[in-house]
């Protein structure tokens, strides 16, 4: 199945890149932030279509189509353009992500960069790989030390819990914090050493469905806000190298929403 997820994850990653600056429709989705073009859903068609053709009986989560249901264990969680705002603006951060959960759990992951041509796989249990190469985390041990990135919700204008106070108290303790604006790249970063932690709110699963099996992994660790069980259903997320974990906690489990 993996060959497959590359096939088309590889196949909607370049039609994206050969159509930026070619977009002819941008809708907002309820804030002026949140959009969707008309690319988004060539994208997401073409991946369906592959899905329906190749695995007909598997569900289907994706990002602008919703959901479909069928009696199968498998559903395919699909976001076609992670990074739509980059998109937007010509700004070459943006992946293809797709992941596949059985029986509740996922199984597979691979989000593709077409700018970058990189290719991060997963399958659970067997490691993780960028471009056929294991990847691991790194093993930074003091927040002083480490590299972090977030993102900030669509509604960040309206709501108090928007990570601004975190990513304050993060700017004064930790090396340095980047806001590349695709979460799905955020987390196989994380995955590759290439960054320490990450931590955003608000989020959906096919924002992290296949990225989180990619760090993980790769030896990462995951977890809510206050160290608890994570699920990709959970809108909160806090994903590090394992060894910055608790120290992380303990800036996130302040002024948290009961």
């Amino acid at each position: 199945m993996i060959d497959k997820i590359i096939d088309i994850a590889q196949q909607a990653g370049n039609f994206l890149k050969e159509n930026q600056g070619k977009i002819s429709e941008i809708i907002e989705k309820g804030s002026f932030t949140n959009l969707v073009t008309d690319i988004d859903r060539k994208s997401e068609a073409m991946i369906v279509e592959f899905i329906h053709k190749n695995f007909p009986n598997h569900e289907i989560l994706a990002e602008e189509g919703g959901a479909t249901k069928s009696s199968s264990e498998y559903r395919w969680i699909v976001d076609p353009l992670d990074g739509t705002t980059n998109f937007t603006h010509g700004f070459p951060v943006y992946c293809v992500s797709i992941g596949v959960e059985y029986r509740g759990k996922v199984v597979a992951g691979v989000v593709y960069d077409p700018n970058f041509n990189e290719l991060f796989i997963a399958e659970k249990g067997s490691g993780s790989f960028l471009n056929g190469k294991r990847i691991r985390v790194t093993q930074v041990r003091d927040l002083n030390h480490a590299m972090l990135a977030t993102g900030f919700p669509y509604d960040v204008k309206d709501d108090p819990f928007n990570c601004i106070e975190h990513f304050n108290t993060f700017l004064l303790h930790a090396q340095a914090i980047r806001r590349l604006g695709s979460a799905a790249l955020d987390i196989c970063y994380v995955a590759a050493g290439r960054l320490d932690g990450f931590w955003e709110v608000n989020l959906h699963p096919w924002d992290t469905a296949a990225a989180v099996l990619i760090a993980t992994e790769a030896g990462a660790m995951v977890s809510d806000f206050r160290g608890g069980e994570y699920s990709i259903y959970d809108k909160n997320i806090l994903l590090s190298n394992g060894l910055i974990h608790d120290q992380m906690i303990g800036i996130l489990s302040q002024n948290l929403k009961d």
